[in-house]
């Protein structure tokens, strides 16, 4: 298997972690996160970080602006070493631009200059998600396209990109045209709506369970940076109560996980994997297909 790179990507709680540490047992290799939440300490149980050691989880404190282009370094490195040690890396996440940042050498879009994002988030906030929208499509119309209105993140970000002269949705899609560092297999586990909604219920009470609402209240005690508070049901856990946060967190997850399973199913190359079965299960056929592919 030496030589090449496993990309492991699917929807929130699809089961990669465990599939990806399944993989780890069988051949020599080593996990790089993916994911542009586990990036930063403190949050493990609200981010769902893997108990099983993994590169480039916690590496950040919650008052760090992280970028795709600083991660992205630092997974070259990461990569790269793991391949001069002679084992595998498989990397998992379910963050597309953080994966294929972690696999290319991307065009990263620029970050735009301190202030902006305040201003532009601002203009969202006072005027309303479809005049921010319009404002978009305006300016990008093939960014506003893609970007539904009430996805404020995405819509800030990609004014933010139309104010630098750049885009969230590239004429090129330069995102997938570039080549992959080293040779390369992503697969994509695929697991029905319905199993899907059922796991992310399961996950969202078990992380009640194991305290997230105390970790979230020490994580906000202290400083926090504006990439951070864009942590999945940051705000949800600290501004509501536990039953209206369990059912917000679980409506916000389905909808990310379609998105996300709609994406996996856009990717130039996957491999999709049935996600519904053992992690054991699941990671045999991926090594089958990666040990064709070489």
């Amino acid at each position: 298997m030496n030589g090449g790179v496993i990309a492991v990507f699917g929807p929130t709680a699809s089961g990669k972690t465990a599939v990806a540490e399944a993989i780890a047992e069988r051949i020599p290799a080593e996990l790089v996160s993916a994911d542009s939440m586990q990036v930063y300490q403190g949050l493990p149980v609200l981010t769902n970080q893997a108990e099983c050691p993994t590169h480039l989880v916690g590496i950040w404190p919650l008052d760090h602006e992280a970028s795709v282009g600083e991660y992205a370094a630092l997974a070259h490195e990461t990569i790269d070493g793991i391949l001069e040690r002679g084992k595998t890396p498989v990397v998992v996440g379910g963050t597309g631009l953080y994966l294929r940042a972690a696999l290319a050498d991307l065009e990263i879009p620029p970050e735009a200059p301190p202030g902006v994002r305040d201003r532009l988030g601002r203009l969202y906030d006072e005027r309303g998600a479809r005049a921010a929208h319009t404002a978009l499509a305006e300016r990008d119309p093939a960014a506003a396209a893609a970007v539904h209105p009430n996805d404020r993140r995405r819509v800030i970000r990609a004014l933010e990109l139309a104010e630098l002269g750049a885009s969230l949705r590239p004429a090129d899609g330069r995102l997938w045209s570039e080549e992959a560092r080293h040779p390369t297999t992503v697969f994509g586990l695929d697991v029905s709506p319905d199993e899907l909604s059922r796991r992310i219920e399961e996950r969202t009470r078990t992380m009640f369970e194991r305290g997230v609402e105390d970790e979230v209240r020490r994580a906000l005690a202290g400083p926090i940076s504006s990439t951070a508070r864009h942590v999945f049901g940051l705000s949800e856990v600290a501004e509501l109560s536990r039953a209206e946060a369990y059912e917000a967190v679980v409506a916000a997850t389905r909808r990310y996980a379609a998105y996300q399973r709609k994406w996996m199913r856009r990717t130039p190359g996957v491999v999709l994997i049935r996600g519904d079965r053992a992690p054991a299960d699941v990671a045999a056929d991926i090594l089958e297909h990666a040990l064709l592919a070489r």
